[in-house]
């Protein structure tokens, strides 16, 4: 089959055959005649829909006086759901039912709204990523990126009103253009299991750096920044705060220390309960979803064998947002369902109590879910301010947030790790026990301890387009990220890469092995 063939079939699968596998989820209802469906896709779990759906729907009947039906659409990781969209806008353009200025009509899409993810897959909605469209400016034919996602369009005072100062720590609550609205806060910490951290002789982690610890060889579970955007935030957090020469270090020893690298970053917390870890990184709702499921009525959370921490002043806290897609089925009720989300009542979803006798009034509305207690972090203050004492979390995100911006080196997290780890797991972990067993022997040779050392930490080469080499350092990486560029550029760098890792971990075996032959009698 022809290499250049195949794009065109997974494209032509996608369109096809994922729709017919994306079954509505729970909280769906099955809408009657006219009634207004809302198309929902997500990669939130079941729990959310079921608890968001029957919500909107109730509130929608109230304020609008009108029934509506929501569909939801998942699970499916964010990246999943991004190429599928791509998969249709292209169809879309390539079949004349998006026009050379974007314009469409309702229904040309199959999907209202994407509902959760990060703010960073949600910016490559914004961005029309993998989506282009040709249009005449000035007679000339010009190609550009089809933004997927439209304006929800609120007045600035309703903004104001919800969100206050458009910022947590470092980033920010919605996109300033509306093409984004964040609806829950997402924080990327430590989840740990005590009973395993007491037997290595560890206490309860408080920083990323606890993760490197040599006595955790082999017992921290990560998940593959290269197929979880969640993770990539997590990395890209650890980077952006402790820099790029330490950062790049804590990242590699967390990696050496891996029992594994799932694509899914909902199993390192169900591990670390099972003993099959002793600590890892996870979105928080996770952690702490993971902690209360195994917690003894009335147990005290300190002494519960699962524990969750946000590191306070390094912790990435983002915006999980709302788009409303272009040339989607319903774009009224979808903007209608962004209201909903953002009032108290919609808010008061993610980290109330399941509703019961003491749970609060608004409106002669309880507020609360029904059925699950979700764990996230509400995104508006009002919720940290006003109804602190019924929150399960008591924990403010806007004073845990990172102020560090971003440095912008996230992009090179899933091709680097990838190469060093990933890819090379068996080999740097044996590298990492020598130059960890060598670090702890006080009567080893300092002259090899540092040959090891600079292997160990070596970066590659990157061949230029003028075939030149680039150090991998902070002010040559846009010239690296720039060489990546190009069909088949960057796989062929990878498998350099892999390769140079490769051999540089065997370095530090072989100088370490020699060092210990020669003390030998």
């Amino acid at each position: 089959m022809s290499l250049r063939i195949l794009p065109l079939i997974i494209a032509f699968l996608l369109i096809i055959g994922v729709p017919f596998l994306l079954r509505p989820a729970g909280g769906s209802s099955v809408p009657g005649k006219d009634v207004p469906r809302l198309i929902i896709i997500t990669p939130h779990v079941t729990q959310i829909s079921a608890e968001f759906g029957p919500a909107f729907e109730a509130w929608h009947q109230r304020i609008y006086n009108s029934p509506v039906s929501v569909d939801w659409r998942g699970p499916l990781g964010t990246s999943e759901i991004i190429k599928l969209l791509q998969s249709q806008y292209i169809a879309a353009i390539n079949n004349g039912a998006i026009d050379s200025t974007g314009k469409c009509k309702p229904g040309t899409i199959d999907y209202d709204i994407v509902f959760g993810g990060g703010s960073f897959d949600h910016g490559r909605l914004k961005a029309g990523e993998g989506v282009t469209i040709k249009e005449s400016i000035d007679g000339k034919i010009v190609s550009r990126n089809l933004s997927m996602s439209v304006p929800a369009g609120f007045p600035q005072e309703k903004m104001d009103e919800w969100f206050g100062k458009n910022e947590i720590g470092s980033a920010l609550l919605y996109d300033p253009e509306q093409y984004w609205i964040g609806n829950a806060l997402s924080g990327f910490g430590i989840v740990y299991n005590r009973d395993l951290l007491a037997r290595l002789g560890l206490k309860d982690p408080t920083s990323f750096e606890d993760l490197a610890s040599p006595k955790l060889q082999g017992m921290v579970a990560l998940a593959d920044p290269r197929q979880s955007g969640s993770i990539s935030t997590a990395f890209d957090a650890v980077l952006s705060n402790y820099g790029w020469d330490k950062g790049w270090r804590l990242l590699r020893a967390m990696c050496a220390n891996a029992r594994y690298f799932t694509n899914s970053s909902t199993k390192p917390p169900i591990d670390i309960s099972l003993g099959e870890g002793a600590i890892g990184l996870a979105i928080d709702f996770y952690g702490r979803s993971q902690a209360q499921a195994i917690a003894k009525p009335g147990e005290d959370p300190a002494h519960v064998r699962v524990g969750y921490v946000d590191p306070k002043g390094t912790a990435s806290i983002d915006a999980d947002p709302i788009s409303i897609m272009r040339g989607g089925p319903n774009p009224e009720i979808a903007k209608r369902f962004v209201e909903f989300v953002l009032t108290i009542e919609g808010q008061a979803l993610w980290n109330f109590h399941v509703q019961n006798a003491n749970s609060p009034m608004l409106d002669g509305v309880k507020l609360g879910p029904k059925h699950y207690e979700l764990r996230r972090m509400p995104i508006r203050r009002v919720m940290y301010e006003k109804y602190w004492n019924y929150l399960i979390d008591q924990v403010n995100p806007y004073e845990l947030a990172s102020t560090v911006k971003p440095a912008g080196w996230r992009s090179a997290i899933g091709i680097m790790m990838g190469a060093f780890a990933i890819d090379n797991s068996e080999e740097q972990r044996a590298a990492w026990k020598a130059l960890s067993d060598a670090r702890a022997d006080s009567s080893f040779p300092k002259p090899v301890l540092a040959e090891m050392e600079t292997a160990f930490y070596a970066w590659p080469m990157t061949v230029g387009p003028d075939g030149k080499d680039i150090p991998f350092t902070p002010e040559t990486f846009q010239a690296v990220r720039n060489a990546w560029k190009g069909p088949g550029v960057q796989r062929r760098a990878e498998i350099a890469y892999t390769k140079f890792f490769q051999k540089q971990y065997r370095e530090v075996v072989r100088l370490f092995e020699q060092a210990r032959t020669k003390e030998r009698p």
